[in-house]
């Protein structure tokens, strides 16, 4: 009996410090993008940058995410998770630290491209982990996991204008987030990392023979655009229309709480279901981006904190129901990971573009509204597409002989 209770509570333990260490790694994944935003007014008063070269701040790190995640098996196989991990919270923490020695325009962008590898590493191996971690609790763990993922981007644009203000820096404000990094590489090394690392058996990934991958790598990367576009110019269009920087840059906050709490809750509806289809919760999700966005076009001041917490409520979903999606098509936590990584690397040079299109568009037409209807238009396209992902086709798909 008393072995059962320590062998129970010791299970317990793994598994909040398992789910501890996901918040850690998540809250470190958007803040190096996400403090941007909110100063880009004064970034490109000190820099002389453009709209699209700053919008690139937020495309380089996507295509980072995307090119690393394509080379996902030969990453494990080569790093390991431990070091795999290790390597990313590093070139987190120095694309942020450099931002503060030496805040130029090349700067801003080469961190962008250092600190969009880190993340790259840190996403595309997590998956797999949670897949092979948490047995029987997958959509709670990437409940979790996502939501501090965008807790880290909200904080980041709540925090980086205020740091700003209060140093008189915007380069302190962009790269106070080392820190955190610092924080969260120093716990992944006193609880996982080894010093040999482990090496994963995984072949190199085949998967773009299959045409459902390529399907759900552009689902996810449509699904998931608006994020990147909303993060890079969502306080510039509120100052566009009389906000100052501050409250500008707190919307992005506001919008946050609701990602979270859509990262939360929609992972946990999805582990109450019986079955693995997912299609009504990504339909609502998709639904709710949908009427955000229309909301930002037609009504964008009075509605402004509505619109925001329910376009946020439909990224927050999207974002941990679309890698969820991946893993339910196959039960094998390699292959599994493999598709995920798969989805994401393509997703992610889908996302890359979204905001280097919107900054274009903003260049082109003098305001944000037609970004806006873009966004709109890939929501609504994307919900007819959610039904072609029927759970009883995912056996006979042949994934595992990628």
């Amino acid at each position: 009996m008393d072995s059962t209770k320590q062998d129970g509570a010791s299970s317990s333990f793994d598994l909040v410090g398992g789910l501890a260490l996901l918040v850690m790694l998540g809250l470190n994944l958007r803040p190096l993008i996400a403090s941007i935003s909110p100063l880009q007014g004064a970034i490109r008063a000190d820099t002389g940058m453009s709209f699209q070269s700053v919008g690139l701040l937020t495309t380089l790190p996507f295509m980072c995410m995307g090119l690393v995640a394509l080379m996902s098996a030969r990453l494990a196989a080569r790093l390991g998770e431990g070091r795999g991990v290790s390597l990313g919270l590093m070139l987190i923490l120095f694309g942020c630290l450099i931002r503060i020695v030496n805040p130029s325009a090349a700067t801003l962008l080469g961190t962008a491209l250092i600190g969009g590898v880190g993340i790259a590493i840190i996403q595309t191996l997590l998956p797999g982990r949670i897949k092979r971690d948490f047995p029987g609790r997958v959509p709670l763990a990437m409940g979790i996991y996502s939501a501090s993922l965008m807790s880290g981007g909200g904080l980041a644009a709540w925090l980086s204008p205020r740091i700003a203000t209060q140093m008189d820096s915007w380069s302190l404000g962009v790269g106070f987030w080392f820190i955190p990094a610092l924080i969260a590489l120093a716990g992944w090394l006193w609880k996982v990392a080894q010093p040999r690392g482990s090496r994963s058996p995984v072949a190199a990934n085949r998967l773009w023979r299959f045409p459902r991958a390529w399907v759900l790598a552009l689902y996810f990367g449509i699904i998931n655009a608006g994020y990147s576009s909303v993060i890079a110019w969502l306080p510039a269009y509120y100052q566009q229309l009389g906000w100052n920087t501050s409250n500008s840059g707190l919307l992005l906050a506001w919008m946050t709480i609701f990602q979270v709490a859509a990262a939360l809750t929609m992972p946990m509806l999805a582990q109450r279901q019986r079955g693995i289809d997912r299609r009504g919760l990504l339909i609502v999700s998709l639904l709710a981006q949908l009427i955000g966005y229309l909301g930002l076009i037609l009504l964008p001041g009075p509605g402004a904190l509505i619109w925001v917490a329910v376009a946020g409520f439909g990224l927050g979903a999207c974002f941990g129901l679309g890698l969820i999606l991946a893993l339910d098509h196959h039960p094998a936590p390699h292959i599994a990971g493999q598709l995920a990584a798969f989805m994401q690397g393509i997703g992610f040079m889908v996302n890359a573009m979204s905001p280097w299109v919107s900054g274009a568009l903003r260049q082109t037409t003098g305001n944000f509204v037609a970004v806006w209807i873009m966004l709109a238009l890939g929501a609504a396209t994307m919900m007819a597409l959610t039904l072609v992902f029927r759970p009883s086709q995912y056996e006979s798909l042949g994934l595992g002989q990628a």
